[in-house]
């Protein structure tokens, strides 16, 4: 009988509820970095391949590519089709006017589009920027994965309702707000893995995908 009291008692304790479905729960982390590496890199925009004389028939198109994290992987493409080896191959990446725009967005007059607003914050989009409009001033910023997001806190004794906003087809997929104690939480859930860059605009703050 007291096995049994021991047993139900270091289940019961064991037991991890959590108190605030808002907060990440344990085992999520920051999103690792395998260097200082400045992994900034000129747009792809067109790069070709020559095929040799004797080529007739493409089977396979692979890409490798290096990901957020730094490892390595790769994607193939099969295919069935004839080639004219006097034509180069091409790769390709076209971007719209507003990618082309995103670095210099804070600096110029482009139209914002309204995600979602409360009464301490508003949020606009454009491309990959997001602009939090507010007075409060961000103490803390990270991104966390599963479900990869941007984490910003705002300082403020306020009471805020909770707010959550799906934006479709949107690089910021769901914007949500809640209240804490001294501070405002904003959660920005992402459409994929990036990293990002902040920064203090005359409106309040500018977070751009990379």
């Amino acid at each position: 009988m007291i096995k049994v009291f021991f047993l139900l008692f270091f289940l019961f304790i064991s037991l991890s509820a959590r108190e605030n479905p808002f907060f990440p729960s344990p085992g999520e982390q920051e999103l690792p970095y395998t260097s200082n590496e400045d992994r900034t890199k000129m747009p792809l925009k067109r790069a070709t391949i020559a095929i040799p004389s004797q080529a007739r028939i493409i089977k396979r198109v692979t890409v490798e590519f290096k990901n957020l994290d730094g490892s390595m992987q790769s994607k193939s493409i099969e295919l069935d089709n004839s080639v004219d080896w006097h034509l180069p191959i091409f790769i390709s990446q076209s971007y719209s006017q507003n990618q082309k725009k995103i670095e210099n967005v804070n600096t110029q007059k482009v139209n914002f589009k309204k995600l979602a607003s409360t009464k301490v914050a508003s949020f606009y989009s454009f491309g990959k920027t997001l602009k939090i409009m507010t007075d409060d001033k961000l103490i803390r910023n990270f991104i966390l994965v599963s479900p990869h997001r941007i984490v910003a806190d705002f300082e403020k004794d306020t009471n805020l309702k909770y707010m959550s906003k799906v934006n479709k087809h949107n690089a910021f997929s769901k914007i949500r707000v809640g209240n804490h104690k001294g501070y405002y939480r904003v959660v920005i859930e992402l459409d994929g893995f990036y990293k990002y860059k902040m920064q203090k605009v005359s409106e309040g703050y500018l977070f751009t995908l990379i």
